[in-house]
């Protein structure tokens, strides 16, 4: 009895042996090559080109600055000329153009929420005026300042342009689907 005991340990161990050199034996096995196309290779006149990436309407780089910029609703439009260059500014001009709505917040400015956040990351902050257009990297708001009073300088507050529109013609792009775009 004592024998059998013995030689099944040592059975189920030259089992494990054997499956462990069959692992490794697979493991280390060639991988099969395909066999070469031997089918003929088209020339370029053969080959349809590939479509061009889709493409957005951001400026060359000593463009960005000047850029016009135009919220327009149904019953008005504002335009928003670029006052610098920097990561969020491009960044805002690559989403364009788009659609979204805009309503009053505080008694100070007209805000629309973008569908994403910007890159804004190397963006100095602001110290917003009326008549500027910022982006607030806290809420990732669009805001039109037309009473930036007692409103101070802050990192969050990244200055993308000016506009000159009065508080009634921003409130006409108020509660209905705004495009902005850029104007060519």
């Amino acid at each position: 009895m004592i024998e059998s005991n013995v030689s099944r340990p040592r059975r189920s161990l030259a089992f494990a042996a054997v499956a462990m050199l069959g692992c490794v034996v697979t493991a280390c096995a060639p991988t099969p090559v395909a066999s070469p196309d031997t089918s003929p290779t088209p020339t370029a006149s053969h080959v349809a080109a590939p479509d061009p990436p889709a493409t957005t309407a951001v400026p060359e780089p000593e463009q960005v600055v000047g850029t016009i910029v135009r919220f327009t609703s149904d019953r008005t439009s504002v335009d928003v000329t670029i006052g610098e260059d920097s990561p969020g500014v491009r960044d805002f001009l690559s989403m364009l153009p788009l659609e979204l709505t805009v309503e009053e917040f505080a008694g100070a400015e007209k805000i629309a929420y973008l569908p994403r956040e910007l890159n804004h990351e190397g963006s100095p902050g602001s110290d917003p005026e009326d008549g500027d257009l910022i982006y607030y990297t806290s809420w990732g708001n669009l805001g039109f300042y037309y009473d930036a009073t007692g409103i101070g300088y802050s990192d969050a507050t990244l200055h993308l342009g000016t506009y000159s529109a009065t508080e009634e013609q921003l409130s006409l792009l108020e509660g209905i689907p705004v495009t902005i775009a850029i104007v060519d």
